[in-house]
């Protein structure tokens, strides 16, 4: 395990308030980890372009260097975040058996529930305002919507490929759609509906758009 070396307080690196002057070693996946989440939680509520390191660095309560250490820059630590916003995704519906993925995706929003909309999912829809950052946004979700895609049988190069894409990212879309009224709206029934409510129309949905093959 690698241990920070002790950052002196200044006006870059001064602890929240409660917090004491002197500040516990932290290891460096810790400190990663605390900048990753800081950035995050940053991206979702203000936008790519509205976000500093400074505003970052302050949150996690660690010095702003650290973030050029352990990500290069502003980009590489917003290409992390969507990174893990990505795996979220995948692991809904890019690591479940076929027949499986619209109890994986009925899961996953019933998860959501009352604590609203993820940050990772959030980092995902919120429109950055930022080239580098809006290419790299559609990276992922293109990767999430092909794993769903290859789910149901989907391959590149076979004929018909396209249309299968097409309904994959159509179910992906209806997806975080129904998240995002849930979450955020808070449409009812929707809002109230729990995992086993929903199992059913998004197991019809999913069949509709990509039937088992």
């Amino acid at each position: 395990m690698t241990a920070e070396p002790p950052v002196p307080a200044s006006s870059d690196t001064a602890p929240p308030s409660g917090e004491p002057a002197r500040r516990r070693r932290r290891d460096a996946s810790e400190t990663r980890q605390l900048l990753l989440d800081a950035a995050r939680r940053r991206f979702a509520q203000d936008g790519y372009a509205a976000t500093t390191v400074r505003d970052i660095a302050d949150d996690a309560g660690v010095n702003v260097a650290l973030i050029s250490r352990y990500f290069a820059s502003k980009e590489g630590l917003f290409e992390e975040c969507l990174r893990a916003a990505g795996d979220e995704l995948r692991r809904t519906t890019g690591q479940t058996p076929a027949d499986r993925v619209p109890e994986a995706i009925a899961r996953h929003i019933a998860d959501l529930g009352a604590a609203g909309l993820s940050s990772q999912l959030a980092l995902l829809l919120r429109s950055s305002g930022d080239a580098r950052a809006d290419e790299i946004r559609r990276a992922v979700l293109a990767r999430s919507s092909e794993q769903l895609a290859a789910a149901r049988g989907w391959r590149r190069e076979e004929p018909g490929s396209d249309q299968i894409l097409l309904r994959a990212q159509m179910a992906l879309a209806a997806g975080i759609g129904v998240a995002v009224l849930r979450s955020s709206i808070r449409l009812e029934p929707l809002s109230s509906a729990t995992e086993q409510d929903l199992v059913g129309p998004l197991r019809d949905l999913v069949d509709a758009l990509l039937p088992p093959r």
